[in-house]
């Protein structure tokens, strides 16, 4: 899609079940790329059907997906979101219009449950707490360190983001917090996601997304 005027970045590792629906959510105008990480069970061919921009990225990590597919855009905003169906990319919209709008560089979406399950106890308790700790370090009045996202892509590559883990929602958060973004938090659901979770879904996963963001908050 040329004239994309948004481009959503899709990090994937297995996502096959998930993706015909979260592709098909996507609002007119909006290009998917798809990163794949790794995946075996199809997801490149699956989200090459349905006229998605594919990209592999060999290097494991969430961080490197989704920088991978940040690089690779080229409409002028890019948005964020997780490709197991847990969020609604028709939600979308509402958040760049307040980039493309000039009331914010930064939207992130806060996680609302929409059903039990969605959000595993142990995950909403590290989330809680690492917001608390994003709150002291920023000042920002932030309840979630939300993976949907949107923000200008120039802006986002001018902040020369180096973690490819865990922590890289983190990293784009505090620089743009350094460099005096005006970042907003808007309400969206948040579903029980299609298959387990790499990250939320288990308590390894959540100890390891932790660490690695503590280690950004450290470092400061």
């Amino acid at each position: 899609m040329a004239d994309a005027t948004v481009d959503v970045i899709l990090p994937a590792l297995d996502e096959a079940r998930a993706l015909p629906w979260v592709l098909g959510r996507l609002p007119a105008g909006y290009r998917a790329i798809v990163v794949d990480n790794g995946s075996t069970d199809g997801t490149a061919e699956v989200a090459a059907e349905r006229g998605a921009t594919v990209i592999t990225e060999t290097r494991k990590g969430f961080g490197s997906a989704a920088h991978a597919g940040l690089v690779a855009a080229t409409a002028p905003l890019v948005a964020f979101c997780d490709a197991d169906a847990s969020m609604d990319p028709a939600e979308l919209p509402r958040l760049v219009e307040y980039v493309s709008g000039g009331r914010a560089d930064l939207v992130l979406g806060r996680r609302r449950p929409s059903a039990r399950g969605a959000w595993p106890p142990h995950a909403r308790v590290a989330n809680r707490g690492l917001a608390g700790l994003i709150r002291r370090a920023t000042g920002l009045r932030l309840h979630d360190l939300g993976p949907m996202r949107v923000a200008r892509r120039e802006d986002l590559l001018s902040l020369d983001l180096l973690d490819r883990r865990s922590g890289y929602p983190l990293e784009m958060l505090l620089r743009a917090s350094r460099a005096g973004w005006r970042v907003v938090e808007l309400d969206t659901s948040y579903a029980p996601r299609v298959g387990r979770s790499k990250v939320t879904g288990t308590v390894r996963g959540t100890i390891g997304a932790v660490r690695d963001m503590s280690r950004l908050l450290r470092a400061g």
